[in-house]
């Protein structure tokens, strides 16, 4: 098998703006078949993808599995865990969405299901490969910060008015919210770089006429190491903070924006493209120093490409994961510790969490 025949369950945003171009991106990829009861969605599927199967639902898809060796899960939140299980059992390689699943209960359900049907299981947690994220990684390990005390990293918008759909009115149920949304995201790059997290301290709230589920967060880490992560989520930003301000007992580094690549593959640009597929404009470097002696520091490129290709060879290679889907449930153990502290407005001690690496 030289090519993998990729499924993508779901052609929302996830499914049609990330997912779907980045396999059809990968040489050792293409996409055989979408799922999608949207018959808009279908018709932007058959011109995206000419040759694919295009199917009305997922029963349709494992009643034929045929010419499927992968399946991408990027559909509600809710349904997750049930179709990563499904796909799974038959017989296929699974990509999952963030959130991994709904609870910590169903992730490590799903992990034993790829155990006992020893298929590959990996997580879509593509902000690992952000290139702000990746410079504040190799700073770390090449010492320029000396040790970190202080990481603060935010995703913020500003969107006063709500947009709809369930992301916005969902119940728990749905792990709809602010939280279980982008906070998946800065959790899995907090325990990325600092590893366990032994307390959580978390605030929620919804700010917005109409929205029934949290759109503004912060969420303190304590982890084992002895490093803080102070996170922020939120729809409700008139004033955006910077991306992320590490600070540590030599050097502090600070950038501001977003990795430009959700930007590019949302106005249909593709990897190959053009070759500067994920630079950073000169414009937009953070800053590195302490004191009066700050100077620019270059943003390493972004490389989304990069988990599908681990993925290709993961499958056809046997080589790692490019996201283990236990540090997904690790993730997870922390999202519930932090909806108990939001609830109980308290310090929350958290569940082991192993720590996971780049």
């Amino acid at each position: 098998m030289s090519s993998l025949g990729v499924a993508v369950i779901g052609y929302g945003l996830a499914g049609s703006v990330f997912h779907a171009p980045l396999v059809a991106a990968e040489p050792r990829m293409r996409v055989a078949a979408v799922v999608t009861g949207s018959a808009e969605r279908a018709a932007q599927a058959r011109r995206e993808h000419p040759g694919a199967r295009v199917l009305p639902d997922a029963d349709s898809l494992f009643a034929d599995m045929s010419g499927i060796d992968l399946v991408v899960v990027a559909a509600p939140n809710r349904v997750h865990a049930e179709l990563a299980r499904r796909a799974l059992r038959a017989g296929a390689a699974v990509v999952v969405d963030k959130p991994f699943a709904v609870t910590a209960a169903e992730a490590e359900d799903l992990l034993r299901s790829a155990q006992s049907t020893g298929r590959l299981l990996t997580v879509f947690q593509n902000r690992r490969w952000d290139g702000d994220f990746r410079t504040v990684h190799k700073l770390m390990a090449d010492g320029a910060l000396g040790p970190v005390r202080r990481f603060e990293s935010r995703f913020e918008r500003w969107r006063p008015v709500p947009k709809g759909g369930w992301r916005e009115v969902g119940g728990p149920d749905d792990a709809a919210g602010i939280l279980y949304d982008l906070g998946s995201h800065l959790v899995d790059q907090a325990l990325t770089l600092f590893g366990p997290v032994e307390s959580v301290y978390c605030e929620l709230a919804d700010r917005r006429p109409g929205v029934s589920t949290d759109d503004d967060m912060f969420l303190a880490l304590t982890h084992t190491g002895g490093a803080l992560s102070h996170l922020w989520a939120s729809a409700v930003a008139p004033l955006l903070g910077p991306r992320f301000r590490v600070l540590g007992d030599r050097a502090g580094y600070e950038v501001h924006g977003l990795d430009p690549q959700e930007a590019a593959l949302r106005d249909g640009r593709r990897p190959g493209d053009a070759s500067r597929w994920g630079v950073a404009a000169e414009a937009d470097y953070g800053v590195l120093g302490a004191g009066s002696e700050v100077t620019p520091y270059p943003t390493l490129p972004g490389d989304y490409p990069a988990f599908y290709a681990a993925t290709a060879a993961a499958v056809l290679d046997g080589g790692p994961v490019p996201v283990d889907p236990a540090d997904a449930l690790a993730g997870l153990r922390i999202l519930e510790a932090a909806r108990e502290s939001a609830a109980s407005r308290a310090v929350v001690q958290c569940r082991a969490s192993g720590a996971v690496g780049l």
